[in-house]
């Protein structure tokens, strides 16, 4: 492979904005070694806002989660891409890589994939983190990784959008704590009481104003946590994924549930601690220097991986306050 000659290049993660955010840390090496080439994106139309303003992507194309992979397909043979990364490598999208025809088609060897790709990263998950994960196809075109970087921005009009709202419904003289009751399973939420919780204690050490950023599934908890906390927190109004971004933007620290917008917050520099339970913090935590995690490790059944919570949801109910309060510290006074 001569990089020079590699013109069009093609990245595959269709789903998941926090798996999406996490597989831009290729970005800058895939652009330092083929120059001359224009990276493009392939994600289902829901996520597409996620790639918005970035400069080192030219296009992004779209497709629905239940789309005919021949449609998919044909479409992108079109753009006669040189080289494919097929950053998801699940049954569907190694079959639209396969039928693109792209001459270089790199993808994970797992089992009953391999015939849709002529070069293969591994099969094994490992132990770094799921961003690093991704930096295997790199490796496996012999690109040397020199940066970890991930990436995602926030236009300056959202951002504008942001402040205006900060500047009209917060009191100036205060930190901004975002507090991000969001997860994609009901088992990653931490409970609204616990919430309640962490918030009182921060507020007998500091003064500080919470602001509650939300998304789809969130009303309950959220609702909730603002009513306790009354006028110590503020409530966002519903917003998409631009806004809720920019919002997370102008938060001087961010507490968040493992979700995309922990994700984002973190790809946005903003110190990020994660709250967890079913999923690894090792695997899945904030990625980036200032963030952190906390986990109530001594759990029988911690990181159990479990959609629902098959007990009493002991990760998050019987998780120390004390500790969020101790991490939150180390991230907030620094």
């Amino acid at each position: 492979m001569i990089p020079n000659e590699i013109k069009k290049i093609l990245c595959i993660k269709p789903r998941g904005i926090g798996d999406i955010v996490l597989s831009t840390v290729i970005l800058d090496d895939l652009k330092k070694t083929f120059p001359s080439a224009e990276i493009h994106y392939l994600t289902e139309t829901f996520a597409k806002d996620a790639f918005a303003n970035n400069s080192l992507i030219a296009k992004v194309h779209t497709m629905e989660k239940t789309g005919f992979v021949l449609k998919v397909a044909a479409r992108l043979r079109k753009e006669k891409y040189d080289l494919i990364i097929d950053l998801w490598s699940n049954p569907r999208s190694a079959q639209i890589t396969f039928l693109t025809h792209a001459k270089y088609r790199v993808g994970f060897s797992y089992r009953g994939r391999k015939y849709a790709y002529n070069i293969l990263g591994t099969s094994e998950k490992g132990e770094h983190h799921a961003a690093e994960h991704n930096l295997e196809l790199l490796k496996a075109l012999g690109i040397e990784i020199t940066s970890k970087r991930i990436h995602f921005y926030v236009s300056d009009g959202y951002n504008n959008c942001a402040k205006e709202f900060i500047r009209l419904n917060l009191p100036i003289d205060k930190k901004i704590v975002g507090i991000i009751p969001s997860g994609g399973w009901a088992s990653k939420r931490c409970d609204a009481n616990k919430w309640v919780e962490i918030c009182n204690a921060i507020k007998q050490k500091y003064d500080v104003v919470f602001l509650i950023l939300w998304g789809p599934g969130d009303e309950s908890d959220s609702n909730y946590i603002k009513s306790i906390l009354k006028d110590d927190a503020v409530l966002i109004p519903e917003v998409k994924i631009g806004k809720l971004s920019a919002l997370i933007k102008n938060c001087d620290i961010v507490i968040a549930n493992d979700s995309g917008p922990m994700h984002i917050a973190a790809a946005l520099g903003v110190p990020t601690l994660g709250i967890f339970g079913p999923t690894n913090p090792k695997a899945h935590g904030p990625y980036s220097p200032n963030s952190d995690y906390v986990i109530k490790e001594d759990l029988h059944c911690i990181i159990c991986n479990k959609l629902e919570c098959p007990y009493d949801h002991e990760c998050m109910r019987q998780l120390p306050v004390e500790k969020v309060l101790s991490k939150f510290e180390n991230l907030f006074n620094h």
